[in-house]
């Protein structure tokens, strides 16, 4: 049997004559840019995330750059986030001028680490982006208490966590501005790229939707440099026929991670991921495959990372011998993310040497992500857990032989 990381195989089939039909009459409206699809996606959006305002654009990569110029940050200020992230969190508070200072993340969570960024706070300071990785939310109280406090902006990377919640309350409605991607494998995914940012204030919106429309407040009025960054009308009308279905794929999203907790948990060899809090909408489910000492998952038959080396990390043999077991078993797993971005060499500029984010950099060697979307069926899921506990309940009996030789 072979496992995807994820498959729209059965989405598909499940919403496919919805599906034509919408893309179909946006086909034959002629209307392929703005226009009705685009606003009732964008109003129907907004209420599911509890905000005011959502406005479309081209990807979650442009959301926070939308975000971020809305909200004025600028050469010269500094915007604290995660290393542990997809690289497009850093790159978009590069692309308006500023400098990314990133903090370490908590080990049990896999997210920012807030009493590090109250720390790394300096005058130049301007805004926070806290990243609900995974899906799972960050404490945006104690995140809107520090920003109000030291006068800061928040925005939230969302791109992850479409139906995620912290306390209740939708994220993309805590900061001052929610971003969000639409790229297929997210938990609310287009047939391509595509998102949108969330907010309360309506002037914001409107900023941020003249910004994505190069700058233009009125048809060949330009009022500043802007971008070219719509969300077009095919992919909101697939988005239309999703959103409804939003919330019953993060229930199964939910009870998929359930399952693997409760039969994995007395496996060897590697760590499941904590549960978290309520609102956890599990677009990946991580676990993490400690390096060979002192219990070798791995048998000690696997091969130094090249990534490791030239990258200054810690050693991710036994994680990729691991995934490469996997893989040939029929199970294909995904590393999300092989290099922090704060070791890629586009920041090498910032000089983070080495072990100066120790838990990124140990996480970025030892995550290994398992199939989970909403359609993997249960003998499907049942396979991955049969082939992990196989492999390493293989390499503890090697290890227990050694030792006793």
């Amino acid at each position: 049997m072979q496992v995807p990381p994820f498959s729209l195989t059965e989405q598909l089939e499940q919403l496919g004559p919805e599906l034509d039909a919408a893309v179909l009459e946006v086909l034959r409206s002629g209307q392929y840019i703005g226009g009705g699809v685009i606003a009732a996606f964008e109003k129907a959006f907004a209420e599911s995330v509890a905000s005011p305002c959502a406005v479309g654009c081209n990807s979650g990569t442009d959301a926070l750059i939308l975000a971020l110029r809305g909200l004025g940050i600028a050469p010269g200020d500094e915007v604290i986030t995660a290393s542990f992230s997809f690289f497009a969190t850093a790159e978009a508070i590069s692309a308006v001028g500023a400098t990314p200072v990133f903090v370490d993340v908590e080990e049990s969570s896999y997210l920012i680490d807030l009493d590090q960024v109250e720390a790394a706070i300096t005058p130049a300071t301007k805004a926070l982006i806290p990243v609900h990785l995974f899906g799972r939310p960050v404490d945006m109280e104690r995140v809107s208490s520090m920003a109000k406090r030291h006068n800061l902006k928040v925005v939230e990377d969302c791109a992850q966590a479409s139906g995620a919640s912290w306390a209740g309350r939708p994220v993309g409605s805590w900061g001052d501005v929610g971003c969000f991607s639409f790229f297929p494998t997210k938990n609310l995914g287009g047939a391509g790229d595509g998102g949108a940012v969330t907010c309360k204030d309506e002037a914001l919106a409107q900023r941020m939707r003249e910004l994505a429309v190069h700058g233009m407040p009125r048809r060949y009025l330009h009022s500043e440099l802007g971008y070219n960054s719509r969300l077009d009308s095919i992919q909101a009308a697939v988005l239309n026929v999703k959103l409804p279905h939003l919330s019953s794929w993060v229930e199964k999203r939910t009870a998929i991670a359930q399952r693997y907790r409760t039969e994995l948990s007395g496996s060897d060899g590697f760590a499941l991921p904590k549960a978290g809090p309520a609102g956890h909408s599990w677009n990946q489910f991580v676990v993490r495959v400690p390096a060979c000492s002192p219990s070798p998952a791995c048998g000690s038959t696997c091969t130094p990372s090249a990534d490791s080396a030239t990258f200054g990390l810690p050693e991710a043999c036994c994680r990729d011998w691991l995934k490469q077991q996997l893989q040939d078993a029929g199970v294909t797993t995904i590393i999300y993310y092989p290099i922090p971005i704060h070791r890629q060499p586009a920041y090498a500029h910032l000089n983070y040497a080495p072990g100066s984010l120790p838990i990124t950099e140990r996480l970025c060697s030892e995550v290994l992500s398992l199939p989970i979307f909403p359609e993997l069926s249960a003998e499907q899921q049942g396979r991955v857990i049969e082939v992990l506990c196989e492999l390493t309940s293989q390499t503890t009996r090697q290890d227990s032989l050694k030792v006793a030789a």
